[in-house]
């Protein structure tokens, strides 16, 4: 049997990208995409984990019932949203313990926004509209991705995500209809979240690392600025749908290019925020840290059970 050397593998696996033909585990391919899939998944699983923190701070101090059972199925779509894309992770060889280790030693990242507190009830709304609305606009294209496990895995999640941003936009234009106080309390949320959220898409791609070559494999569809203009575009008539001001003096309707022409984002605030030194970088990863190590039992507990329960069905 000929022997097919690496050249001859990285060929045909691109050959079968750039035929939108679907990367499945047990295919070859080479070991930076595995890597950089590995990253991805596991950086947008710890996001969804982490993301649960700043929303299961209001669960119980939601105004009514219905905003309070909303909530708690939400926080429980985050949930889950992560276990899928651990496992995703693991499809590609990667270890779910060591994965969840790396976020607590500071090794790997998570989504930015989340490092943002949520100071008034108007946040719950803002995060929904604004984070998942950019959430959405990222992770659609991902339906598409050329690693199969992933790009099933956002089928739900997006699904999942569309509701949540009718939600927290319904909050918002409740808010933003309401008493001169709750419209307040609605723009400062906006006012606050707006450009933490213009950043969940990314360094600019003359500065990402990654993006030319994710493109390339097609994991990522869309550059991290073409990303960011769509949501622009998208959010702005939004605002002004519900009377609330963006806050970007710069901000402005281009008729030429179609679309939006909007301020400078403050890229140290987001070099700072991702090197960990944001307002609740430390808060959130050792509430995951503290949540890993109280939940030890109940997780040595279930494996025990699953053991015993294995030696009886093989005795």
């Amino acid at each position: 049997m000929k022997e097919i050397n690496i050249e001859e593998l990285e060929k045909r696996f691109q050959e079968k990208i750039d035929a939108d033909i679907r990367i499945e585990p047990k295919d070859w391919m080479p070991d930076a995409y595995r890597k950089t899939l590995i990253r991805q998944i596991s950086q947008h699983a710890h996001s969804e984990i982490v993301g649960m923190l700043p929303e299961g701070n209001w669960i119980t101090r939601a105004p009514n019932l219905r905003r309070k059972a909303v909530l708690l199925a939400k926080v429980q779509d985050e949930a889950g949203h992560g276990l899928y894309l651990y496992s995703a992770a693991e499809t590609l060889g990667a270890d779910r313990e060591e994965t969840i280790d790396d976020l607590h030693s500071g090794k790997a990242k998570y989504s930015s926004i989340f490092n943002y507190p949520t100071l008034t009830w108007a946040d719950m709304g803002t995060i929904g509209w604004l984070v998942d609305g950019a959430a959405i606009m990222n992770q659609v294209p991902l339906c598409r991705c050329s690693y199969g496990p992933y790009a099933r895995a956002m089928v739900r999640v997006c699904k999942e995500e569309s509701f949540h941003q009718r939600q927290g936009f319904e909050i918002v234009t409740k808010l933003a209809q309401g008493t001169p106080e709750q419209k307040a309390m609605a723009q400062d949320s906006l006012n606050r979240f707006w450009w933490p959220a213009l950043m969940m898409f990314g360094p600019s791609d003359a500065d990402s690392q990654h993006s030319e070559q994710s493109m390339k494999w097609k994991i990522k569809r869309n550059s991290n600025d073409e990303l960011r203009q769509m949501f622009v575009d998208v959010t702005v008539p939004q605002a002004e749908l519900v009377g609330l001001t963006i806050p970007d003096p710069d901000l402005k309707w281009n008729e030429e290019k179609g679309s939006y022409d909007f301020g400078e984002i403050n890229w140290d605030e987001f070099w700072q925020v991702v090197s960990g030194n944001g307002i609740c970088n430390k808060e959130r990863v050792e509430a995951r840290r503290k949540a890993k190590e109280n939940g030890s039992w109940v997780r040595e507990a279930a494996n025990a059970y699953a053991a015993k329960k294995a030696q009886r069905k093989a005795s």
